[in-house]
């Protein structure tokens, strides 16, 4: 089992910047995949940023250029550096992280933190 703890949420002027924060911790794992994914209401879920174990990085079109999204594997903690936010980043952000396993791979999900963009 592998529990995320998600931090940096909170209010921001548009045009200002947040860092959210995640945290992996747990028993015998070893996470490949993770990646910060937002929900806005009446909306559905959406992949923001994920990056691999690796480094390698993707990216939601409407973010490109404005998020950024960073990875200690030491740490287990992923970061989502968010500037020039706009209201429309307004959201709850999730954080999931992928653990392969022998059969399969699992995934984990943090609880979630608010964004909000507003003057």
């Amino acid at each position: 089992q592998v529990q995320l703890v998600e931090s940096g949420g909170g209010l921001v002027q548009p045009g200002g910047s947040l860092r959210l924060s995640c945290s992996a911790s747990g028993n015998d794992f070893s996470i490949n995949f993770m990646g910060w994914y937002r929900q806005a209401p009446g909306n559905q879920r959406e992949l923001v940023a994920g990056i691999t174990s690796g480094g390698a990085t993707n990216y939601a079109d409407s973010v490109k250029g404005r998020l950024t999204i960073s990875r200690d594997n030491a740490k287990n903690t992923v970061y989502l550096q968010m500037n020039s936010l706009k209201p429309e980043d307004t959201a709850v952000y999730y954080c999931k992280a992928e653990v392969p396993k022998p059969r399969a791979v699992y995934s984990y999900w943090g609880q979630g933190t608010q964004v909000t963009v507003s003057s």
